[in-house]
């Protein structure tokens, strides 16, 4: 029996659950902006969550339970118990809360847990957010205003703890090998030629920026590479993700292709279906989340994993990738965007490539796939990210998303989430 074959059936919730607040701050890099020099995960936490209440027309009286989500709070904040030190900051003293950690998954997992509090009816109103500042983290023994530079030694120690380490640190290689052997699997199971292979990757890059550009909540990203392109005196984006600042760093991978770290946080609130209706008009509702885990020694885990989890849901509702209106993943590397949307049958098999290069996954494609621009454009603040895209699913099937709106309408989402060489969720939302 195949490992593949331990994951369970998915049970439907005991009551429909669905979101009707979320609520997310700008991602930055606290260290390199004047704006936000000082600030700290307590009000990162606070901005968010008090946004995400105001987005559902509620204060924190009405939130009975609290759920605190980060990635690497003994790395990055110096935090045993992250969660009540954000407790005052909203509201929420003497309530109930726990905090989880899940790596880059973890975001995912805020909105999952939230949903399985308030299906078995112990909540009715629960508020899940998430904080990491793995760009400007905290000194061991200063306040928490005073940052250093996370520098990629302590982010590849922290890395390193991620991975099973019993008898053997087992890497597979080091970075980018290892992080392109799913693109290499598919390069060779679909006879891609170099040359195809470079103008999908390119065009990943240039659209991914795009929609980052015209984000608003992405402050580090604010031109795109044709505008960059122009002031370093090329003719294009291609001349400029072919130059000395776009450098090929492994077999397909350049520079562009790799998330860029940043500092941010992001929440939700949820409650049953039948009272999102005081609070909203269209609640999104959560069909369910698939969860599947596999450790960094199993080869290209994450095609695995996301196999299963969406296989799962794909038995729960009876729904296919096909039948989504927007898809949203972790894109560490920038081709998980692609090879992730293949797996969840979003987009057709083998021809995903295709729809890249022809600009059909980009924002304003007839198949997009990371509206925000994804970790590589967008940014990729660890734990918060997956409620960073939560909120940007949620605006972009109320068709408020701005600029980046998608031309057609949204009424079902897609997320699939990644983190620590681990946890690999698929999640499904309808509009109501």
């Amino acid at each position: 029996m195949s490992f593949n074959d331990n994951v369970p059936k998915l049970k439907p919730y005991s009551r429909s659950v669905s979101i009707i607040g979320v609520g997310a701050t700008p991602f930055v890099r606290v260290l390199d902006d004047p704006a936000v020099d000082g600030l700290c995960e307590p009000e990162l936490f606070g901005y968010a969550a008090r946004d995400a209440m105001k987005d559902a027309g509620i204060d924190g009286s009405d939130v009975e339970f609290y759920i605190h989500g980060q990635a690497g709070p003994g790395w990055t904040s110096n935090y045993a118990t992250p969660n009540m030190h954000v407790a005052n900051w909203i509201g929420m003293k003497a309530k109930g809360s726990y905090h989880h950690s899940e790596a880059c998954a973890t975001g995912y997992v805020a909105l999952e847990t939230a949903v399985q509090l308030v299906a078995s009816g112990q909540y009715d109103m629960v508020l899940s957010g998430c904080i990491e500042m793995p760009y400007s983290i905290a000194y061991p023994t200063r306040v928490l205003t005073k940052r250093r530079f996370g520098t990629d030694a302590i982010f590849h120690e922290t890395l390193c703890s991620t991975l099973p380490r019993d008898y053997t640190l087992f890497t597979r290689g080091a970075l980018p090998f290892n992080s392109e052997s799913w693109l290499d699997y598919y390069v060779k199971e679909n006879n891609i030629s170099p040359e195809d292979v470079d103008a999908f990757m390119t065009a990943l890059s240039i659209h991914s920026r795009r929609a980052a550009a015209l984000n608003p909540l992405s402050a580090i990203t604010s031109k795109t590479y044709d505008e960059l392109a122009a002031e370093a005196g090329m003719d294009s984006a291609y001349e400029y993700l072919h130059s000395k600042f776009n450098p090929l760093i492994g077999k397909y991978m350049r520079g562009a292709h790799f998330e860029q770290r940043c500092d941010g946080a992001a929440a939700v609130i949820v409650c049953p279906t039948e009272k999102a209706y005081q609070y909203t008009d269209h609640p999104i509702e959560v069909l369910g989340v698939g969860h599947s885990c596999l450790e960094n020694s199993n080869p290209r885990l994450e095609m695995q994993a996301t196999t299963n989890a969406y296989r799962q849901m794909k038995e729960l509702t009876g729904l296919t990738g096909a039948d989504m209106d927007l898809f949203l993943t972790n894109d560490f590397y920038n081709q998980s965007q692609m090879l992730a949307a293949e797996i969840c049958e979003y987009l057709p098999k083998g021809e995903g490539w295709q729809y890249v290069r022809d600009g059909r996954i980009a924002f304003d494609g007839d198949r997009p796939v990371n509206s925000n621009g994804g970790r590589c454009h967008y940014g990729h603040a660890a734990g918060a990210s997956g409620l960073h895209d939560l909120y940007e699913a949620v605006h972009q099937m109320r068709g408020d998303a701005g600029a980046t709106q998608v031309k057609h309408e949204v009424k079902r989402t897609m997320l699939r989430g990644f983190g620590g060489a681990q946890n690999l969720l698929n999640i499904m939302l309808e509009k109501k």
